[in-house]
């Protein structure tokens, strides 16, 4: 008998024919109700058969020693790809909570221009009035001056 030295890889072709599409839909249908197999593993077991290899010659299957380690493998990808989805959500969440605090920012900014100007055309030094040929000085009353829109209104003349 003919031993390899080392792992030999065959491939299997799957033509788009409908008796290979229902083959091929049928493996993919075995193997996502064992986990466990590979489709090397029912490659083997499927060649066994048809060429009647007696059981005695048959290797023994090492899956339950690898299954355990292969079930906390696959746990683990699940775990991985679960923290990788609700990182990505939470980022995405976060951004979208960023970019809706800038725009009410920015309007409210808006909003303080618009009072700041109106202010500084109220607060000119003094307006007269004439009446009867007599000037008359009307002062507006002092009116509170919030600090927030005075340190904005820094920024807003600069702007």
């Amino acid at each position: 008998m003919f031993q390899w030295s080392k792992k030999v890889v065959k491939s299997v072709t799957f033509n788009p024919e409908h008796a290979d599409e229902t083959l091929l839909a049928q493996v993919e249908s075995y193997l996502e109700k064992q986990p466990d197999k590979t489709f090397s593993d029912l490659c083997k077991e499927a060649l066994w058969q048809s060429l009647c290899v007696p059981e005695s010659v048959r290797p023994a299957p090492q899956t339950a020693a690898i299954t355990p380690i292969e079930q906390q493998i696959g746990e683990l990808q699940r775990q991985v790809a679960g923290l990788e989805e609700r990182s990505f959500a939470k980022g995405s969440n976060r951004l979208e909570a960023m970019e809706h605090h800038l725009l009410l920012l920015s309007q409210q900014v808006a909003q303080l221009a618009i009072i700041v100007n109106d202010r500084s055309t109220i607060q000119s030094p003094s307006q007269l009035e004439v009446v009867n040929n007599t000037s008359y000085t009307v002062t507006t009353p002092p009116q509170e001056v919030d600090p927030l829109i005075s340190r904005l209104s820094q920024f807003l003349d600069d702007f």
